[in-house]
């Protein structure tokens, strides 16, 4: 997309009020399956900081953990994390959810660190409605620039290291719904993943609808 074409269609989507969440891009949307282009100086500084400021308060109003760009019709390597984590310590043992303050990701990249992988049920603000249990990397280790350019090198663990491979697989044209287990697929809405899948595993689930979980679990 060319500089001044991306620059208006930022510009306009940003119009309206400063503190009103976006539009978020459902599933089907040719955007959410393009790889993004790397941040490079398309935008403005003063564009991209409000491009970043309305994700945070998009990613608020979902709610979620993370937003990527490509979320709201930007295709741009850019993608916004945080989470506070407001879950019993059941959850937070079982799932290793702690806390993540906010964060930016420009141009974020991802390897994983170790064999081991863990499978849990996760979801997509782009794809309303559903869960499915994905195996992905216990620890991560991440590449990217923060808000202000720094480089970040770091290594993630648990569900922040979930959430780090979520995002940044947005960037990349791929959805969750890529690397799940699909016979765990459940509407949010159904009594029965309420009682019976909303637990700190996919332990019940993997045995009642029959898939199978990473060894290493």
């Amino acid at each position: 997309m060319p500089f001044t074409s991306l620059t208006d269609h930022v510009e306009s989507l940003l119009a309206g009020a400063a503190e009103e969440p976006l539009p978020i891009v459902a599933a089907g949307d040719p955007v959410l399956r393009r790889p993004a282009e790397p941040v490079d100086g398309q935008l403005p500084d003063e564009l991209l900081a409000r491009l970043i400021a309305a994700m945070r308060v998009t990613m608020h109003a979902a709610p979620g953990v993370g937003l990527a760009a490509p979320q709201i019709g930007v295709p741009l390597r850019l993608a916004v994390i945080e989470d506070a984590a407001a879950v019993s310590e059941e959850l937070r043992a079982a799932r290793g959810r702690v806390p993540q303050p906010f964060r930016v990701l420009v141009n974020p990249s991802y390897e994983g660190v170790g064999e081991r992988q863990v499978g849990l049920y996760e979801g997509c603000l782009s794809v309303p409605g559903y869960q499915a249990v994905v195996a992905r990397h216990e620890r991560v280790r991440l590449r990217a620039l923060d808000g202000q350019g720094l480089a970040v090198d770091e290594e993630f663990t648990g569900w922040p290291a979930r959430i780090v491979q979520h995002e940044t697989d947005h960037l990349n044209g791929t959805l969750y719904l890529d690397r799940a287990e699909l016979r765990s697929l459940s509407s949010t809405q159904s009594s029965v993943r309420v009682r019976r899948w909303a637990q700190p595993t996919p332990q019940l689930a993997s045995q009642e609808l029959g898939f199978t979980l990473p060894s290493s679990d």
